[in-house]
């Protein structure tokens, strides 16, 4: 869903009044968040392992206290690699074109791009938070209503009727990232963890009885 969402993007581009530089740098964006997006991504695949471990040993203080760590190391990570993106903002366009207008506008850009990844680095460790304690559904009806109700909502409007080009689509999709980290904080906050280690040893029982004695 999330995916999907910043592809669609790249499409929308097309229709704006340049839509041959404004692809070219939003794909160039959508490339490099996507490079950096592999240091959360491994956070977030690491703390749902862990969180589901501790969840089904009956360690929900374990668990809490993991999924608190990781927030921690997720926010270090995406304010070190915002900072990294801002300090090469002028540079980071000639990786990808020797044409100064697209270096520039990629300048420009970085300073967003930045930003709109220190909440998709979050994001993706609550994310996985949610997979360890098996909300699963919980966290697709959060992807659905941040990206679709209010992300490509709000950049079609910044883009075609407040006229802020492919920034104006950038801007919008980050706004479906503060949605979406601050819902999944949230519930990560309201969490009851011995509940939910309770629920995890129910599931680990009832998977491991023969059907004949489950019914």
């Amino acid at each position: 869903l999330e995916w999907w969402s910043f592809e669609l993007l790249v499409l929308l581009s097309g229709l704006l009044p340049n839509p041959k530089l404004e692809a070219s740098v939003l794909s160039i964006c959508l490339n490099s968040g996507s490079l950096a997006f592999m240091i959360p991504f491994g956070l977030g695949s690491a703390i749902s392992t862990r969180v589901s471990n501790e969840l089904g040993a009956g360690r929900p203080e374990a668990a809490r206290l993991a999924s608190r760590v990781v927030m921690v190391l997720g926010l270090g990570v995406g304010v070190a690699i915002g900072l990294a993106m801002i300090l090469v903002r002028h540079l980071w366009g000639y990786a990808y074109s020797n044409e100064e207008e697209v270096v520039q506008y990629v300048a420009k850009m970085m300073p967003i791009l930045a930003v709109s990844f220190l909440f998709d680095d979050l994001q993706c460790v609550l994310s996985g938070v949610a997979r360890g304690c098996g909300w699963q559904k919980v966290g697709a009806i959060v992807n659905l209503g941040a990206y679709y109700l209010v992300g490509i909502p709000a950049a079609l409007c910044f883009a075609f009727v407040y006229h802020l080009g492919g920034m104006g689509l950038w801007l919008g999709i980050m706004c479906a990232l503060i949605v979406q980290m601050l819902l999944l904080l949230a519930i990560t906050v309201c969490t009851n963890w011995e509940k939910e280690a309770l629920k995890a040893k129910e599931r680990v029982f009832s998977s491991s009885l023969p059907a004949d004695m489950t019914t």
